[in-house]
């Protein structure tokens, strides 16, 4: 249990003391400096920490916004400080020295958790802030003061105020208008059960497993079944963010569950379509791995710019500049959300087509909407790169060479080769060498060893590319090109095999290496680092992956092809599932919350 220190005199009347326990804190009293520093030396060693001054007025939600949020070491509001058990040093530190004076520090109130919280900033250490907006926080000089702060509580209503930040202050237009005005209630009706984020997130994911199982029937009923669970299930998907944001429990695993599930929830709904077609005679199974290939892509674009650019110096350019100025125009704002398809349109659109028309039709308009929403979006964001003047740090070009997911291979014939390409030639040599093993893998017969040289090619053009590090201005686009490659050379190779079950392999297979990339970037993205070493190479890196995938199509035939293909999947599948689960449950990763991808 974390506990917190109320120091100074009592005030008589105050709701302190019981806010904190209800915030589930174990409350203890310290008169002075003194006893202060000695119920810390005798909290928990490993446990949070809090010091509150007796004299504070203010919302429970404030203290909760600056006492409980696990994602950060050391926060503050006015009047309370806290600290994690990693941070516990640095606010012991700020104590030393600290007398009942002020400890040379000038505030205007002598409180003690404010004066720490300034030595702390003098020292250097990062100390969250969280914004409270028209929450109450303070520690009242004097009985007037205190009264005030009283009448300032109470002219706020907390709930609405909680009930209002649950909510993402950027989302799409669907999800914005459509959902969020009632799924806040239902995180709050969460909240009040004790249920958590991770269960409700569960809960989403076998809602949307029942939707592809009803799709998966092929008829009428189970159509319009489907499209109903999946809206619910985007529901649920809505309401499992909200409810950490309202109760503040983030977690690693939360993360890790909420982000690897939607990837699974959409893929597993495109395999029931495609599995209900069939049941009606039309053979879709092509359309369903495209639709996969196309948004997994999407995915990397994303991912990939972001992590070029986060920390890059002089972020700036012309095209950024009238992006900006555009988002100041209220309706562009929804527009450009829209045209992007993000989760919400996209699964609104999915489930009305999936009520009203085919499965074909479906995939027809997903993969139209999808290709032009990667068009704009990649368009957009190559014109920043190219117009910014930016320096790209080691950790991004890291992020990238992770992303890239290079196999012994090329890592090989990297370090045969030095120093690489120069300039805008890494992007031209993935790019190239894809586009080679793709076409060879599309435009020939099942069977022959043109594929093969096309990704001997592309394993030499991944390593041209990837030799030296990934900080060209238009570097962040080599991930994407190695997924669109691996991926659509699995797809043209099982298109052309044209045996039954070896489109549905391939789906495995891409499903599996594709949990792969995402897992990679949700370590990333949580500051636990990119998947083992061991793992990347027993699962041959994406290079060695599109070569053994050629090879085998030239020595086997399409029916021993297909289950080739279905044997490497469940190898990859378990492999690394079993090290991403072993991971995540035991990460020491900070707690974070995934706020979700606009595609």
């Amino acid at each position: 249990m974390p506990t917190a220190i109320v120091t100074g005199q009592p005030v008589p009347g105050s709701s302190l003391e019981g806010d904190l326990r209800s915030l589930g804190f174990d409350v203890r009293m310290a008169a002075d400096t003194a006893e202060a520093r000695n119920l810390i030396a005798a909290a928990p060693a490993d446990g949070r920490v809090a010091l509150v001054d007796a004299r504070f007025v203010g919302h429970p939600h404030a203290l909760r916004l600056g006492l409980t949020d696990p994602r950060f070491p050391l926060a503050a509001v006015p009047g309370a400080v806290t600290a994690q058990g990693t941070a516990r040093q640095a606010l012991s530190r700020a104590l030393e020295g600290q007398d009942e004076t002020g400890g040379g520090t000038a505030v205007a109130v002598d409180s003690l958790p404010d004066r720490l919280v300034t030595a702390l900033d003098a020292d250097g250490t990062p100390v969250h802030r969280p914004e409270l907006g028209s929450l109450v926080a303070a520690v009242p000089a004097d009985p007037q003061a205190r009264n005030e702060a009283r009448q300032a509580v109470l002219a706020v209503d907390e709930e609405d105020v909680r009930l209002k930040s649950a909510v993402k202050s950027r989302d799409g237009f669907f999800t914005t208008f459509c959902i969020s005005p009632y799924s806040r209630y239902l995180a709050r009706w969460c909240a009040r059960r004790g249920l958590t984020p991770n269960q409700v997130t569960t809960a989403s994911l076998l809602t949307a497993l029942i939707a592809a199982g009803c799709a998966a029937t092929g008829t009428r009923p189970g159509f319009i079944a489907a499209g109903v669970l999946l809206i619910a299930s985007f529901v649920l998907d809505c309401t499992d963010g909200q409810l950490a944001r309202y109760s503040l429990q983030y977690s690693t695993l939360g993360a890790w569950l909420d982000a690897t599930f939607d990837r699974a929830k959409e893929y597993a709904y495109y395999a029931g379509l495609a599995l209900g077609a069939a049941r009606g005679g039309d053979d879709v199974w092509a359309l369903a791995l495209g639709a996969m290939i196309l948004q997994t892509c999407r995915h990397v674009v994303d991912f990939s710019f972001n992590e070029a650019n986060h920390d890059a110096t002089a972020n700036t350019s012309p095209t950024a500049a009238l992006s900006d100025k555009l988002d100041s125009v209220g309706w562009t704002v929804w527009v450009r959300r829209m045209i992007v398809l993000p989760i919400g349109e996209r699964w609104a659109m999915i489930a009305v087509l999936t009520a009203v028309t085919t499965p074909r039709i479906t995939f027809y308009v997903l993969l139209i909407g999808c290709a032009l929403a990667a068009a704009y979006t990649t368009a957009g964001r190559v014109l920043r790169s190219l117009t910014r003047k930016a320096r790209r740090t080691d950790r991004a070009a890291r992020a990238l060479a992770d992303l890239a997911d290079t196999g012994p291979l090329a890592g090989a014939l990297a370090r045969v080769l030095g120093r690489g390409l120069p300039g805008l030639a890494v992007p031209a040599a993935a790019f190239l060498g894809g586009a080679a093993v793709v076409a060879c893998s599309a435009l020939t017969g099942f069977g022959g060893w043109l594929p093969v040289v096309g990704a001997v090619v592309y394993v030499l053009t991944s390593a041209l590319a990837t030799a030296r590090p990934l900080k060209g201005s238009l570097d962040w686009l080599v991930p994407p090109f190695f997924r669109a490659a691996e991926y659509g050379t699995v797809l043209a190779l099982a298109a052309r095999a044209d045996v039954h079950g070896a489109l549905p392999a391939a789906f495995g297979l891409v499903a599996a290496v594709a949990y792969h990339h995402y897992d990679t970037v949700y370590r990333i993205r949580g500051d636990a680092g990119a998947p083992p070493a061991w793992l990347v190479r027993a699962i041959g890196g994406q290079e060695g992956r599109t070569l053994l995938v050629t090879v085998l199509a030239a020595l086997l035939t399409a029916s021993q092809f297909t289950v080739a293909l279905t044997v490497i999947a469940v190898c990859v599948a378990l492999l690394v599932l079993v090290e991403s689960i072993r991971f995540w449950v035991s990460a020491g990763a900070p707690a974070v919350h995934d706020e979700g991808e606009t595609a």
